[in-house]
């Protein structure tokens, strides 16, 4: 260890305090009370926020002054209650986690950092001190501009589409912290309708009319829910957020009875390319194998390609069922007693089943990559959340009947 701080600190010529790894150790030893400590945190938080090409040169310093021994977490934690007391910055954890995570692989010893710091923002972003928030039209500017550049499922295109997003027959709301006022840290998409709905693009146009009758709706659709903070990944408020809008709407919109979501599948197509046409010809029940003679001699890259195809233009030659049963079988998927696709994994982990699958949802391009054009409806049924979760402990998602049919 020695020599690797020797050789570090011979790497820059200059006597620099906040590189000088033997000078940064007292930032993990001295006491919360130490002024001297204390200011050279300020100084390097300053330094840290407002120089970002000196950052992966500033966390490699500060990793390489970890001091060894059986209370490296606890000192661990003293730098960083320090850095936060002195910078008086919520901002700033998260601006050094999210690059402890960007650099994990390349900063050795950067993770022993990275968990520590991931344990104090779980009580510094207790959800109990989160505010709910219903962003429209009328919020700041500022605010909208934020929600279109963190936007992570459907990208929005334009200040006229931002402006349908928000409209009479739509919802948005976003989780804030009372440290960062003006930082969404997650937020959801809700279209109000009459029915379920099946296909993105119509939610998406700028252009279609706006439901007159939005206060009669029966139906609460949550198509995008973003999280902003790389910082906060592996921190989930989703499940609470979507608990909390539940409640809002419900309060709001009497009408409403029954909640889902349109959602991507977007480890559909990257696992698709991995299946066997052995593999794939096992998910069809024996009864079927005569209905779909043609897709078992199929491999998983071969039917990706087809799937897309018949999507695109709406010939399916007897693709399309084959499709939705590979699909089903994807969705029910586990894997360490969680499910293979990490949106499954989101919404079944909170309570939900799975409704609808939807054949050519999301002809977008990154629709199209991701999922060959498919997408899912989850159901939020607050009378069973509790008992799903219970199932998917047990290896065996709920699913609809539409969907048990496919198995």
């Amino acid at each position: 260890m020695i020599d690797l701080l020797s050789h570090f600190n011979r790497w820059f010529e200059r006597d620099d305090p906040l590189v000088n790894v033997q000078h940064l150790q007292v930032l993990y030893r001295a006491s919360l009370q130490d002024s001297a400590s204390n200011q050279l945190a300020l100084t390097w938080a300053d330094r840290y926020r407002d120089k970002e090409d000196e950052r992966y040169m500033l966390l490699e310093a500060l990793t390489l002054a970890i001091p060894e021994g059986e209370s490296d977490e606890t000192r661990c934690v003293r730098l960083f209650r320090r850095l936060y007391a002195q910078s008086n910055s919520l901002a700033l954890m998260l601006l050094l986690r999210a690059d402890m995570l960007r650099w994990k692989t390349q900063i050795p010893g950067v993770v022993k950092l990275e968990k520590v710091l991931a344990g104090l923002l779980v009580n510094w972003f207790d959800v109990g001190m989160l505010e709910l928030r219903p962003i429209n039209w009328d919020s700041p500017a500022s605010l909208l501009e934020k929600l279109i550049e963190y936007e992570a499922v459907h990208e929005i295109q334009s200040w006229a589409d931002m402006k349908r997003r928000v409209a009479a027959d739509r919802r948005c709301y976003a989780f804030f912290h009372p440290r960062l006022p003006d930082v969404p840290l997650i937020f959801v998409e809700v279209a109000l309708a009459e029915h379920m709905a099946t296909h993105v693009q119509a939610l998406l146009d700028p252009s279609q009319p706006i439901s007159p009758t939005q206060n009669k709706a029966r139906w609460a659709i949550f198509y995008s829910i973003s999280n902003t903070q790389m910082g906060l990944r592996g921190i989930s408020f989703g499940g609470f957020l979507l608990k909390r809008v539940i409640d809002a709407l419900v309060d709001e919109i009497p009408s409403i009875k029954s909640f889902a979501t349109l959602s991507p599948i977007p480890g559909f197509t990257k696992w698709l390319g991995r299946q066997s046409k052995e593999a794939l010809a096992e998910m069809i029940p024996q009864k079927e194998k005569s209905r779909h003679a043609l897709a078992q001699e199929l491999s998983g890259e071969e039917l990706a390609v087809l799937i897309r195809t018949a999507v695109e233009t709406g010939e399916d030659e007897g693709i399309k069922g084959y499709g939705m049963r590979v699909v089903a079988h994807y969705l029910r998927a586990m894997h360490d007693g969680e499910p293979v696709d990490p949106v499954a994994r989101f919404h079944l982990g909170n309570g939900a089943s799975i409704g609808n699958i939807n054949w050519a949802a999301d002809r977008s391009a990154k629709g199209m990559a991701q999922s060959c054009g498919l997408m899912v409806n989850y159901l939020y049924e607050p009378e069973k959340l509790d008992a799903n979760r219970l199932r998917l402990a047990e290896g065996s998602p709920r699913v609809s009947r539409k969907v048990q049919r496919l198995l």
